[in-house]
């Protein structure tokens, strides 16, 4: 065996020796890679009845996320329970205010323990990893406060211990594209509704469907500027056409492409130093 693949098994071994005190664990389930590991490894060392896979429906995510989180769920063998979570109710997340990361994990994390503390488990599981702490996350402080469990990065699981692990143990996900609540589309302080969500979510939608599955549309109120890494510049443009009679169609104006490419996180890239900070230093 191989450096390389002797670390990985080394991750693993430290990763079931974390969940299995537990006993018995919720785990927020999104369907993504992250959580898809967590799952499958909860399952593989507590067993099916005592582990609760929770998967949150919103208007933040499409309901085809939804479905397919729970449908994977099942795939795995693990109990599933759905909820839903009205995240526009409240009003730091409907402003989109630079807070709205640390209130979304706030009411995430305060379902998920209500559920943890109703059916005795003893942990709730979430799939952060260790790349998310080099990243501007105010839901860490949430996370904190709630006391739910990192346990990947407990394990000091990275990105790229996660694929190679997942695709080890056969979960077709391994390589699935990441995805992120629609807020991140919107300038800060941009109100969030239902019907701008809507026109991004078909926007995206349409293009993943055109062949661009690594796509944001950022809105500009009558603008919408789109993001795809730059080797897809060429196809994405050569389409420009139906590209923009389609996006006016759902309601913008004007279709624009961001010669940058796609970028994780870049509508934070207009928050200041100090702002990150304060809103990732915890609050109690």
């Amino acid at each position: 065996m191989n450096t390389d693949m002797t670390r990985l098994s080394d991750k693993q071994q430290r990763l079931e020796s974390l969940i299995k005190p537990f006993g018995k664990v919720v785990v927020g389930f999104s369907g993504g890679i992250d959580s898809t590991l967590v799952l499958e490894e909860a399952l593989r060392v507590l067993g099916k009845d005592h582990v609760l896979a929770v998967v949150a429906n919103s208007v933040l995510f499409s309901d085809e996320e939804y479905q397919k989180a729970l449908s994977l769920a099942k795939e795995l063998g693990a109990n599933v329970r759905g909820i839903t979570i009205d995240y526009l109710s409240n009003r730091h997340i409907a402003a989109n205010e630079p807070e709205t990361w640390y209130y979304s994990k706030k009411l995430f994390y305060e379902h998920l323990t209500a559920i943890a503390k109703e059916g005795g488990y003893q942990a709730v599981f979430d799939g952060m990893i260790m790349d998310d702490l080099n990243d501007f996350r105010p839901g860490l402080v949430a996370r904190n406060e709630a006391g739910a469990i990192s346990i990947l990065q407990k394990a000091d699981f990275y990105k790229t211990d996660v694929r190679r692990l997942a695709k080890e143990l056969g979960l077709h996900n391994w390589n699935k594209v990441a995805s992120c609540s629609i807020s991140s589309r919107f300038p800060y302080y941009t109100p969030l509704t239902p019907a701008k969500i809507n026109q991004v979510m078909r926007s995206e939608k349409y293009l993943r469907e055109l062949g661009f599955p690594i796509v944001r549309v950022r809105y500009h109120n009558e603008i919408a500027r789109i993001e795809v890494p730059t080797t897809d510049l060429p196809a994405l443009i050569a389409k420009h056409d139906q590209i923009q009679a389609a996006l006016t169609t759902f309601g913008f104006k004007y279709i624009t492409v961001d010669m940058a490419g796609f970028k994780s996180g870049r509508m934070n890239d207009d928050l200041s130093a100090t702002t990150k900070q304060k809103l990732t230093v915890d609050k109690k």
